[in-house]
C-alpha cells in the first residue's frame, strides 16, 4: 500500500499542484523571495492589533522545527544512494514549485482560521476545507484530521525518538531507554506550555541548529572547494542522463533520479502534506498574503539550503560511491571531509529530531482537537510523551510504513482543497500586490 500511495500518481499530483499554483500565481513565490525574507525578519514582533497566538517569525520557525529533520540528513543520502546525484536536481525542482504550495497553504490557513472554545486561533487544511469548501465537505476535513493525528505519532514522534536513540547508542553508548526518558521529560516541559512555548523554543533553537549544521557543511565544502563545480555539473548532467555504476553505487537511470528526488524532496519539505499551515494559522497577523510570503521560505530553507549542503558534502567527498545509505552515508561524508565531521551529523540528527517532535506535537494536537474537541488536549500531550519512550526502545519497521501511508493520505484532502480554493488564493494575492506591496 505504501508503494502504491507514494507511486507515480501521488508524485505527479504533488508536483502538478505545485506547478499549477506557481503558474497561477505568476511565479510570485520565486519573484517575492526577498520580500518574504524581509517580512520574516520584521516578523519577530507582531504588529499592533494583530490577533493570533505567536509571532509570524515564530510560526515560521515552528513549521521549520517540524520540517527540518531526518529528511535533511538521511533522506538526502537515501535519494542519492537510490537515484544518483541527479536526484538532487529533482529535489530542487520539487522545492521550487513547492514554494507555491506552501504559500497557498498558509494563505488559506489564515483566511479560514477560527477561534476554538478556549479563544485560541486554530486552522489548517481541516478548517479551510470545512470553512472554504462548505459544510458538505466537512467529512473531507475530518479525514485529513484523522490521518494527521495518526501520522503525527509515526513520523513526528516514535520514528524520531527511535532515530535519536539509535544514533546516541551507536556513537556514545547511551541506552535506548535512557534516551527515551530524557526526550520525554524535555518534550513535556515544552509542550505543556502550548504553542506559545513551542514557538518560543523554536524561535531560538531552529536558527541555531540550522546555522551550526550549514556552517559545518560550508567548512567541508571550503576544504573541497575545487570539487564543488564538478559536483554541481554532475547533479545537472545525471538528472537527465542517469548515473553509471561507480564504486559501491549500483547505477541508476533517469526515472530513478526523478522518483527518489521528488519523493525525498516532498518528505523533507512537506509541501502539500498540509502540516505547516497548522502552525501558520496561529500567527499574529491580519493578512493571509503576508503570512503566506513568510511560509514559503520554509520550503526554500529546508530543501534549497539545508538539503543542498548535505548533498554537496556527500558528492564532493566521493562518499556517495561507498555503498552506504541513509544517515550512515551522511556521517561518512562529513567524516571524510573533516576529522570529527560525523559528530555534526549526530548532533544535527538529535536536535533536528527533537524539534520535529515539538512541531508535530502541535500538528497532532490541533488535528485531534478538530475531531474530539478541546477536552482531548491534555490526554493527547500525555500520550505523546509516553509514545516517545515506546519509540526509543521498539522496532519500528511497521510504524515507518504506516506513517508513510498516513502522510500520503493527509496530502490527498489537502491537495483537493488547494486546487478547489486556488481561485481565492490567486484573487487575494493579486489584490494585495496591486495595492503597492512589494
Amino acid at each position: 500500500m505504501s508503494s502504491f500511495v507514494w507511486g507515480p500518481v501521488m508524485l505527479v499530483l504533488l508536483l502538478g499542484t505545485g506547478l499549477y499554483l506557481t503558474l497561477g500565481l505568476g511565479f510570485l513565490p520565486q519573484r517575492k523571495l526577498g520580500y518574504g525574507f524581509r517580512l520574516a525578519l520584521g516578523g519577530r514582533k507582531a504588529q499592533h492589533g494583530d490577533e493570533g497566538e505567536i509571532t509570524p517569525f515564530q510560526a515560521l520557525t515552528t513549521a521549520l522545527s517540524a520540517t527540518i529533520g531526518t529528511g535533511n540528513i538521511a533522506g538526502v543520502a537515501t535519494a542519492i544512494f537510490l537515484g544518483g546525484p541527479g536526484a538532487v536536481f529533482w529535489m530542487w525542482l520539487t522545492a521550487l514549485v513547492g514554494m507555491a504550495t506552501k504559500y497557498a497553504e498558509a494563505v488559506l490557513a489564515v483566511r479560514y482560521r477560527e477561534s476554538d472554545e478556549n479563544g485560541r486561533y486554530v486552522g489548517g487544511p481541516m478548517y479551510y476545507i470545512r470553512n472554504g469548501l462548505g459544510p458538505r465537505f466537512a467529512w473531507l476535513g475530518w479525514l485529513f484530521a484523522l490521518f494527521a493525528t495518526i501520522a503525527a505519532f509515526g513520523i513526528g514522534n516514535t520514528v524520531q525518538s527511535n532515530s535519536v536513540a539509535r544514533a546516541l547508542e551507536s556513537t556514545i553508548g547511551v541506552p535506548y531507554l535512557a534516551t527515551g526518558l530524557v526526550l520525554a521529560v524535555l518534550t513535556f516541559l515544552v509542550i505543556i506550555g502550548g504553542v506559545k512555548r513551542i514557538g518560543s523554543v523554536a524561535e531560538h533553537l531552529v536558527p541555531l541548529m540550522a546555522v551550526l549544521y550549514v556552517g559545518g557543511a560550508l567548512v567541508i565544502l571550503a576544504l573541497n572547494i575545487a570539487d564543488v563545480p564538478a559536483a554541481l555539473a554532475t547533479i545537472f548532467s545525471d538528472a537527465f542522463s542517469g548515473t553509471a555504476a561507480a564504486g559501491g553505487f549500483a547505477g541508476a537511470g533517469v526515472l530513478a533520479a526523478i522518483r527518489f528526488g521528488v519523493a525525498r524532496g516532498v518528505f523533507s519539505n512537506e509541501a502539500g502534506l498540509g502540516s505547516a499551515p497548522i502552525a501558520h494559522a496561529a500567527a499574529k497577523t491580519s493578512d493571509p498574503v503576508r503570512q503566506g510570503s513568510i511560509a514559503m521560505l520554509g520550503t526554500f530553507i529546508d530543501t534549497i539550503v539545508v538539503c543542498t549542503m548535505t548533498a554537496l558534502v556527500i558528492i564532493t567527498t566521493g562518499a556517495w560511491t561507498s555503498g552506504e545509505t541513509g544517515a550512515e552515508l551522511s556521517a561518512l561524508a562529513f567524516d571524510t571531509g573533516m576529522p570529527g565531521g560525523s559528530w555534526i551529523v549526530t548532533f544535527g540528527l538529535v536536535v533536528f529530531a527533537f524539534t520535529t517532535i515539538l512541531g508535530w506535537s502541535y500538528y497532532g494536537e490541533r488535528a485531534a482537537e478538530f475531531i474530539f474537541g478541546s477536552k482531548i488536549i491534555l490526554p493527547f500531550r500525555l500520550l505523546w510523551v509516553a509514545a516517545l519512550i515506546v519509540g526509543a526502545v521498539a522496532d519500528l519497521g511497521l510504524i515507518w510504513t504506516v506513517a508513510d501511508i498516513m502522510n500520503a493520505l493527509m496530502a490527498i484532502p489537502n491537495l483537493v482543497a488547494l486546487i478547489a480554493l486556488s481561485g481565492t488564493v490567486f484573487a487575494i494575492s493579486r489584490a494585495y500586490f496591486k495595492n503597492g506591496q512589494s
